[in-house]
């Protein structure tokens, strides 16, 4: 055991956390000042957004944007309510990554990869065996829209996993072409702002499984990050995120409120907003006892597409702060810097930096 748990990394596909070993490797150790807390300090006054008023009238619909609007100012997260996906859809979602997450080994190695940039790839921590620390993570990414063109190439295997997964992709992708036209909306740009662009844009979802861990104040399941995309909207089987409250700095454990969607602010609402919408920071923390499941679905511009801060937004007192970036210049970062230095993508977009 000794020399297992001194190795710098461990191989694809051998994991301590698919192995399920009893102990915590040092190369998943995170520095004794970074390592989280076992009794955490619970965000009571995380915004919980009602999107029902977004079709209720001018008022209603007003009141939500502008409530909208302050989350993201103030926090760049909130949960939404009444978001027009069915609690049956969002169980069936879950379903289908528990039961992908359980099955043998060489099911889930057939879309192994380091390779940020394919469309489909199932990979452990970062990058397995490559990052100076490893996470306590297994996770299945695919490129979700359109849906037609990719859901081939996602596992077939649970059997319904395509139909399932693909019905809540589809319904969660319309969710958030709505939610960017709030987002739009809220800083004056107007719900049509870049609309088109992000109807023929990139949804990528991130089907991330945390087995229990043995210490779980000694490892993390992702570390601290914010989403290169526009926005991501997570759902989460159990608590296990925590984000970083902007007022203090400190960290936060996000409360778990049945049939809410949790909405990141990423890099590049930051970026076109020029830093008045902050991107979260946020990280996974592991349990002792129980496997947590999210399904992160990140929605941004086209590969190649730039974003860029909005001309509306830039005058003498606010110069513009942030360089253009597409998906595909993140996915060029991501396979060219070890992010569990504290790396991050949106510090390179910082003109100045």
């Amino acid at each position: 055991m000794a020399e297992e748990s001194n190795s710098s990394a461990f191989s694809m596909g051998k994991s301590a956390q698919e192995k399920g070993l009893p102990y915590v490797p040092e190369c998943y150790k995170i520095p004794a000042s970074q390592r989280p807390s076992l009794s955490p300090m619970t965000a009571e006054d995380i915004p919980v957004v009602d999107l029902a008023g977004l079709k209720q009238g001018p008022i209603e619909r007003a009141t939500v944007i502008e409530r909208m609007g302050n989350a993201c100012r103030l926090l760049g997260f909130f949960q939404i309510v009444n978001h027009g996906i069915c609690q049956s859809v969002l169980d069936d979602a879950l379903s289908m990554a528990f039961e992908f997450f359980k099955l043998p080994e060489s099911e889930k190695m057939k879309y192994m990869s380091n390779d940020v940039h394919k469309p489909v790839r199932y990979c452990s921590s970062l990058k397995d065996g490559v990052d100076k620390i490893q996470y306590w993570r297994v996770f299945l990414k695919h490129y979700s829209h359109p849906l037609r063109h990719w859901i081939d190439a996602w596992p077939d295997n649970p059997s319904d996993y395509r139909e399932k997964m693909g019905r809540y992709s589809t319904e969660v992708r319309k969710l958030g072409l709505e939610l960017f036209e709030a987002i739009t909306e809220s800083l004056g740009l107007g719900p049509t702002y870049l609309s088109k662009k992000m109807e023929v844009g990139m949804q990528v979802m991130a089907v991330n499984c945390y087995p229990p861990c043995p210490s779980p104040d000694m490892a993390l399941g992702l570390p601290p990050h914010s989403d290169y995309s526009c926005f991501t909207i997570l759902l989460q089987s159990s608590h296990g995120l925590q984000i970083v409250d902007a007022q203090d700095g400190r960290w936060r454990s996000v409360p778990v409120l049945h049939g809410a969607l949790q909405v990141h602010v990423g890099d590049h609402i930051e970026v076109l907003s020029n830093g008045l919408y902050k991107s979260v920071v946020h990280r996974a923390v592991l349990s002792g006892e129980r496997t947590r499941i999210s399904i992160a679905s990140l929605h941004s511009l086209g590969l190649d597409e730039k974003m860029e801060t909005a001309k509306q937004l830039v005058d003498e007192e606010n110069p513009k702060r942030y360089k253009e970036s597409s998906f595909k210049d993140f996915l060029n970062f991501l396979s060219a810097n070890d992010v569990s230095e504290g790396k991050n993508f949106i510090d390179t977009l910082k003109i100045g930096n």
